[in-house]
């Protein structure tokens, strides 16, 4: 799945399709594209009227003939037509002019680790109806670990955690290929509806889907470790009268709502370490785990897992962007040959 550094040194752009952000980086242009991915829609002349941070605003405010779509889930294109129609607009004519002037137009992409040929190959058909002529896939965790800095093409480990919208991956890397790696289907939107549930039940109260990552942040300074205000207020809708209502929310309680997505998350850091050899795993007691993804920001997400795992955890300098700039590091040929030839194939 993974191309040969001198394929992507041939390709003009890069696209990192995510759950919750589309981004892309324009070979001598850097990264021009950092906008949700969502888009809005006129069901009666099926005519695109907002896409990125304006749809974002739409979701749950608009009339009945205007819908909000994500065409991507899980790191999968599911709607190849309307995923095309977001990343025109989101481009803009200029910058999709300057492409189609390449005698051979090629692409890159990101995909998950052990994404399946048709989740492949719908990110694929997506980037030909923007005029690819061919199309690179790499292993979002190769394109992360080269954006964030890693080492990853040196004989030795480095450990990976990407904290995406809909999943984590969490890999070990060591000359430039993955020795061992997990997807688990836990990211921030389950951290979100973890929120969203134990509100519902314990304070019949809904909260609106905008309201939640800012309630993360309000929760303390840290907002997976006992420390901060004992309660916060929240606004939301009472579920029985569909008023406004308050309430004051215990935050321990929400730590502990928290806590039971991401046990499946510390299950697959322990399967990874399990499966990797012993040699490795040495080095990453000193080490420790790379955290990048827009989830890595979570707070308090670090802290929990270096008290579980008793490993050093970072946070990467710009956690939610490291896919795409480790991609554009690679089309303007700023990485070493070794890196990607050993994956390729």
């Amino acid at each position: 799945m993974t191309a040969s550094l001198e394929q992507l040194r041939r390709c003009h752009f890069a696209v990192d399709l995510g759950a919750a952000r589309t981004r892309v980086f324009v070979k001598g242009a850097g990264l021009i594209v950092d906008q949700p991915s969502v888009a809005a829609v006129n069901t009666k002349t099926g005519a695109l009227i907002a896409v990125g941070e304006f749809a974002e605003k739409m979701t749950g405010r608009t009339p009945h003939y205007i819908r909000v779509v994500r065409p991507v889930s899980g790191g999968t294109v599911v709607d190849i037509e309307m995923a095309q129609r977001m990343l025109r607009q989101l481009l803009g004519d200029k910058v999709r002019r300057t492409l189609r002037r390449k005698p051979r137009l090629r692409a890159a992409a990101c995909t998950p680790h052990d994404s399946d040929p048709l989740a492949q190959r719908a990110t694929v058909e997506t980037l030909v109806g923007l005029g690819a002529r061919r199309v690179e896939l790499v292993d979002t965790l190769i394109a992360a670990g080269v954006g964030c800095g890693l080492p990853v093409e040196r004989p030795e480990a480095t450990m990976i955690m990407v904290c995406g919208a809909a999943a984590t991956q969490v890999a070990v890397l060591s000359l430039g290929s993955i020795v061992t790696a997990e997807r688990i289907p836990v990211g921030g939107e389950a951290i979100d509806h973890a929120i969203v549930q134990h509100l519902r039940h314990h304070h019949e109260l809904m909260l609106p889907s905008q309201s939640v990552r800012p309630l993360q942040l309000a929760l303390s300074g840290n907002g997976l470790t006992p420390h901060g205000p004992a309660s916060t207020e929240i606004h939301g809708r009472d579920v029985a009268t569909g008023l406004a209502r308050s309430v004051q929310v215990d935050t321990a309680a929400v730590r502990d709502a928290i806590q039971t997505p991401l046990t499946a998350v510390l299950d697959g850091i322990g399967k990874v370490l399990r499966a990797c050899p012993p040699d490795l795993v040495a080095d990453l007691a000193d080490r420790g785990i790379m955290m990048v993804g827009g989830s890595a920001l979570l707070p308090g997400l670090d802290q929990m897992l270096r008290q579980a795992t008793g490993m050093p955890v970072h946070i990467a300098e710009r956690p939610e962007v490291c896919a795409v700039l480790g991609l554009g590091e690679m089309l303007e040929g700023r990485i070493e040959p070794l890196v990607l030839d050993s994956t390729a194939g």
